[in-house]
């Protein structure tokens, strides 16, 4: 009997079902999204970097200077974002406040990332009781809040930049130390591992030679993260008067001195400071989300949908 059922045929390329489409539509859109976020991200960052580096050396800020026929004006063609309440220009002292933040962000970022890579790394490669006293350290350290133990540290120095970046550094190693520690456990059974210890490979030869350049781009990726959380904490102890000279242009100063005028109605003062530590926070952290999406591949395949 013949069959008289009646048959479509679809082209290779075409979605299996409705559901297909949908998926392939949405991470079409999620692609996008993440390409925009990426190249929005990189143009703020690169223009911080160019008003950081090329606007101090222009334009020299003079912190004693005192016009007070010019206080707290508002945002005007002479001065873009008002001046302070003595009568300086606010937009180039944000400049110098978030100098000093990215100054103080990157250098404990830095020195944090390379203490938590190398005690990771050491209790991981050496295992045993050493792993186990340097975890027991670690979770002890992590109990105690950041901001207290880094008021703790700070008040023991002389305000200053060198000692906000001891304080943010050995504050923030914890959780690189953590990261690192998980990655080297899993690069040890890896079989490059394992033929380089039947070789007679020594444990510190096998850690520096095999086991560190694997945690690496986990490493920088936690670097990146903690530039902004190290901004942030800068701001916190310069806010509480722990941190830089009250006379220093510091974005934590900035918006300490414009209580004040907050409570008065002037809102400029406080706006653009928070708005100059807020702003690179989101850049940097769009741009730690691209290399996280490149550096693991199951969210890389995830993408490609």
């Amino acid at each position: 009997m013949a069959d008289t059922s009646t048959r479509t045929t679809r082209p290779e390329n075409a979605p299996k079902s409705a559901s297909d489409a949908r998926w392939r539509s949405r991470g079409r859109s999620r692609r996008s999204t993440r390409s925009v976020r990426a190249v929005t991200s990189a143009v703020v960052v690169a223009a911080v970097a160019l008003a950081v580096l090329i606007v101090p050396p222009v334009v020299q800020l003079d912190e004693q200077a005192v016009d007070l026929a010019l206080k707290l004006q508002p945002p005007s063609l002479a001065h873009p974002f008002g001046t302070d309440d003595v009568g300086r220009d606010l937009l180039l002292r944000c400049v110098y406040g978030l100098r000093v933040s990215l100054l103080v962000g990157l250098v404990a970022a830095l020195v944090a990332t390379v203490i938590g890579t190398a005690v990771g790394a050491a209790a991981a490669a050496f295992g045993g009781w050493t792993d186990r006293v340097v975890m027991r350290l670690v979770d002890t350290f992590s109990s105690v809040p950041h901001l207290l133990l880094g008021i703790f540290i700070v008040a023991m120095f002389r305000p200053g930049v060198w000692p906000v970046i001891v304080s943010v550094a050995l504050t923030h190693w914890l959780s690189t130390a953590r990261i690192v520690r998980s990655e080297v456990l899993s690069l040890r059974s890896r079989p490059y591992v394992d033929a380089a210890v039947s070789g007679g490979s020594s444990r510190w030869r096998i850690t520096v030679r095999h086991l560190l350049p694997g945690v690496l781009p986990q490493a920088g990726l936690a670097a990146v993260l903690m530039v902004p959380h190290a901004m942030w904490h800068e701001s916190a102890l310069s806010f509480l008067g722990l941190g830089l000279p009250s006379h220093q242009a510091s974005l934590g100063n900035l918006v300490q001195t414009a209580r004040g005028s907050l409570l008065a109605g002037d809102w400029w003062p406080t706006l653009f400071p928070g708005l100059f530590l807020i702003v690179p926070t989101l850049a940097i952290a769009g741009l730690a989300g691209v290399w996280r999406d490149r550096i693991n591949p199951r969210r890389r395949s995830e993408l490609m949908l």
